[in-house]
């Protein structure tokens, strides 16, 4: 009976490993304007849910020491990735609320985003906020915790890092959130680009003027007009590309 319980101990263990550390940066569950007990309870919830499925594959509890620290940690970091994976995703509309707050001239205002640890516009913080909304509303969620869990067949736990297959997923979905960002904001980059040439020319046409002083406020009043206006179609573009990802992505797994 006590080496069945220690088995069922270890195997919990393992799972939290992974699926922990992964459930902390999932896009709308790990987020951290979510309270730290609600993630850590969903954390622990995800091992006991699939610790009858998952436990028979499980490898036995190492005899020493240095084994059983590095079993831990490369669930750990099989974690860190699957997760930090999902979570580019959500980046990409952070990512172009950046951009498009820098275009109209709204980066000034700055707040604290706990999500990237630091200081963002606005406009990036709102994405923010939206991202994790349009994810636990739509059940996109459940897509990401499914590939965890499917990653199992893939990636056996103690079988060891895919160091070069990481490292090539991983840059491939840094690169799918830069392009889709750059996507999104798109519209408003471009509404920028236009609105400074048209101030240039008037720069050069009339010299004495202080164009851009003058025309700052204007700016990003229409800046802001456009981003209201074009906020529908972007997070609709945003989250059938998440859909598209988390899809892909439990298929694979």
């Amino acid at each position: 009976m006590a080496q069945a319980l220690a088995a069922e101990a270890f195997g919990f263990m393992l799972l939290f490993c992974r699926l922990g550390a992964a459930a902390m940066l999932l896009p709308g569950l790990g987020e951290q304007d979510i309270p730290a007990m609600v993630r850590l309870a969903l954390a622990l919830l995800l091992p006991l849910l699939l610790l009858p499925v998952l436990g028979p594959g499980l490898p036995a509890l190492p005899e020493a020491v240095p084994g059983l620290v590095r079993l831990v940690l490369l669930e750990v970091l099989l974690g860190i990735w699957l997760g930090l994976v999902a979570r580019l995703v959500a980046l990409a509309l952070v990512q172009a609320g950046q951009m498009a707050a820098l275009m109209i001239g709204l980066a000034s205002p700055l707040q604290i985003d706990p999500l990237v640890g630091g200081q963002t516009t606005a406009p990036a913080r709102l994405f923010s906020l939206l991202a994790a909304g349009l994810v636990l509303s739509s059940g996109l969620y459940a897509l990401p915790l499914r590939a965890m869990a499917e990653s199992y067949a893939v990636l056996p736990a103690g079988a060891g890092l895919p160091l070069g297959e990481g490292a090539a997923a991983l840059a491939q979905a840094v690169a799918e959130s830069f392009a889709l960002g750059l996507r999104l904001a798109a519209p408003l980059l471009l509404a920028a680009v236009l609105g400074n040439l048209a101030l240039a020319v008037l720069a050069r046409v009339a010299p004495q003027v202080p164009a851009y002083t003058i025309a700052a406020p204007g700016l990003i009043l229409l800046g802001l007009m456009l981003l209201a206006l074009v906020l529908p179609a972007l997070l609709a573009v945003w989250l059938a590309a998440a859909e598209d990802s988390f899809s892909h992505a439990a298929g694979a797994r």
